[in-house]
């Protein structure tokens, strides 16, 4: 069985093209009509999962504190799996006073030693706060040492679809093996945004105090007037200045992650450009509405040799406002498929891209239910594939207009 693509242009948009040498990195900035100062930065269209933008994203950097954005999404997970409650309290072993309390010289929650405290109050410690004796005492309370906790990180990871990311602590501390990329704290933010909507109003709750000690959220986004509502900064000597943030206007959220950048001033300006150029330059299209057939896919052995696939909402993207830029999508699947397949069933992706960039990847599913075929049926289709290597075939189809 081998990956099967079915291509379609999609658009009458508009081609424009042009060839330009520009310095590595540059490149592909400015052909995306925005230009930005962070070394690595990302932006992500919530509702669609489209990329808006990217530079560098797929380069291993050091996290910093944006590593607590996954410590926090274990714990959640744990929560809502029913392992764990706000009310379960954790000690602040000297190790976690020692790593990440007062005396660490690194964000603290301020935590005593000795001291047991309610996991919902570490975890605003952890998120708004930043304490490294939140992370601490949190990964030791789980997993009994941050090393085991770091591997619970890391299986977690995979798990939600950080591909090249990788965690050795709960704090964000400087390790040469943890490193991770932008595109894959875009996927943890979104993640954590769709899978656990309250737990996430956390992250945008502007100051915590404990112990006396009022402190205020570190991200800047959320002190200005743009809808921010999460999520996390940081910044170790390895990192420089680093933040994932989203924001919400008129019912659209953006997902902004950069990193790298030399001062705090640098990262909120950045991160809010971004935020506002993505607002500001694209609009919707809709490509096909729910329920709608989007192409189909070839069955191997069924009772009819094709499949209408269908998405379970409307599938739109986003394309820059004014400018011609042609769309195109393709369904990938392995196949053909084999019968027999059950109606509802998710059997291909449908990934769209707008000029050179992915712009969006979506699950679609089968329409109809397809019954083994009878044994003729499945004799020929076995004779076929031997004779013409018909499944290893692309078929392409225009599609006019959006």
């Amino acid at each position: 069985m081998r990956q099967f693509l079915a291509a379609r242009t999609l658009a009458a948009i508009g081609f424009i093209f042009a060839t330009i040498t520009l310095a590595p990195g540059l490149q592909e900035a400015r052909a995306q009509g925005f230009q930005t100062i962070a070394p690595t930065a990302i932006l992500i269209d919530a509702g669609s999962h489209a990329v808006l933008f990217e530079k560098s994203a797929d380069e291993l950097t050091a996290p910093a504190s944006m590593a607590k954005t996954m410590t926090a999404e274990v714990v959640f997970n744990e929560i809502k799996n029913g392992r764990l409650s706000f009310d379960r309290e954790f000690t602040i072993s000297e190790n976690a006073w020692r790593k990440g309390g007062t005396s660490s010289g690194g964000s603290s929650m301020f935590a005593k030693v000795n001291t047991s405290i309610r996991l919902e109050d570490l975890l605003r410690g952890l998120i708004v706060q930043s304490g490294n004796d939140a992370a601490i005492a949190i990964a030791e309370g789980i997993a009994g040492t941050e090393e085991n906790f770091a591997r619970m990180m890391n299986e977690r990871a995979k798990q939600i679809g950080l591909t090249k990311s990788t965690f050795r602590n709960a704090t964000g501390y400087g390790h040469p093996e943890q490193k991770v990329t932008v595109r894959d704290l875009s996927t943890l933010a979104l993640h954590i945004i769709e899978t656990y909507p309250d737990l996430y109003k956390m992250f945008g709750e502007r100051e915590f105090t404990w112990n006396k000690i009022r402190q205020q959220n570190r991200n800047p986004l959320l002190f200005m007037d743009i809808g921010a509502d999460g999520l996390k900064t940081g910044n170790i000597d390895e990192s420089g200045y680093g933040l994932i943030g989203s924001a919400v206007q008129n019912d659209q959220r953006l997902i902004v992650v950069v990193n790298g950048l030399k001062t705090a001033k640098d990262r909120a300006a950045e991160s809010r450009k971004l935020l506002d150029w993505g607002f500001r330059a694209f609009e919707a299209q809709q490509l096909f509405a729910e329920g709608q057939v989007v192409g189909e896919a070839q069955v191997f052995g069924g009772s009819r040799r094709s499949l209408p696939l269908v998405s379970k909402k409307p599938v739109r993207v986003l394309v820059p406002r004014g400018e011609g830029e042609r769309v195109t999508a393709r369904i990938v699947y392995t196949g053909p498929l084999k019968a027999p397949i059950q109606k509802g069933a998710e059997v291909a992706r449908l990934q769209v891209s707008r000029g050179d960039m992915q712009a969006l990847d979506m699950p679609l599913y089968a329409n109809e239910d397809i019954q083994e075929g009878t044994l003729s049926q499945r004799a020929l289709d076995g004779l076929l594939e031997f004779s013409t290597g018909w499944v290893r075939r692309a078929f392409t189809s225009v599609v006019e207009g959006i």
